[in-house]
Formats: C-alpha cells, structure tokens, sequence
C-alpha cells in the first residue's frame, strides 16, 4: 500500500512539473504575440505563431478570416504601438492550449480580448489560431 502510495505521488510531481513547464513555453509564446505587436518586432510574431495561422472576428454580423501573414506584415519593424496586454487565462492539456489575452489601445479607447488556440510539435508551442473582439470604453 505504502509503494503504491508512493508510486501515485511521484506521477502527480511529474505531471504537476510537466503542466508547469508547458505553462511557462505557453506564456513565453504569448508574451512574443504581446510585445511582439507593441514594440514592432514581427520576428517575435513568426516564433509566435504557425505560418498557417489565421485570424478569425466578426464583421457586419458575418465571420470574418484574416490571413496570419497579412497580419503579420501589418507589424513594422521598430514601429510601437500603445498596446497593453495582459494573459487572463491558460489551459493545458496535453498538447494542446487554449489562452485568453487582453489588449488595451487606450488611444483608440478600445479593450480586445484574443482567444487562442495552440498545439505543441516536436517540443515547440506555438499559436494556430487566433480569435478576438473588442469592446468600446
């Protein structure tokens, strides 16, 4: 009893260590996406995300898809932007993540919140898509 006790403890150690060191890459890669679009690095971005990413919100009442290497190329190199963000909320399972970001743009008096999904290959996480609104103050 007392070896499977033992035995029960060290799995949830390793697992609780695992979920620590994946929310730390999940949190590094999230902190590329915030910095990378408020100080104008798109480098940061291309770590950020999957080359295949899109970018999904509503326009006109309607779905709108963003290709991720349009808005990528919208970030110029060195060129700031007055944005403050803020990770709400990550959730791990296994390979797979979901996140929850909030941007402020006090210049344009508006709140995003970005939804996210990420997968981890071959060590790396990284964003495959991304999904966000915004509200008005």
């Amino acid at each position: 009893m007392k070896k499977l006790l033992t035995t029960t403890m060290l799995i949830c150690a390793i697992q609780i260590s695992f979920s620590q060191t994946d929310k730390e890459a999940v949190t590094e890669v999230l902190t590329h996406y915030i910095e990378g679009t408020a100080n104008g690095e798109p480098e940061r971005l291309k770590i950020a995300f999957h080359p295949e990413f899109n970018l999904y919100f509503v326009k006109n009442d309607s779905v709108t898809a963003w290709k991720g290497s349009d808005y990528i190329g919208n970030v110029k190199e060195g060129q700031k932007s007055n944005r403050i963000g803020k990770i709400i909320d990550i959730d791990i399972t296994n390979d797979a993540a979901t996140a929850k970001v909030e941007i402020d743009m006090p210049e344009r008096k508006r709140l995003y919140t970005d939804y996210f999904l990420l997968l981890k290959t071959k060590g790396d996480w990284q964003i495959v898509h991304k999904s966000f609104t915004y509200v008005t103050y």
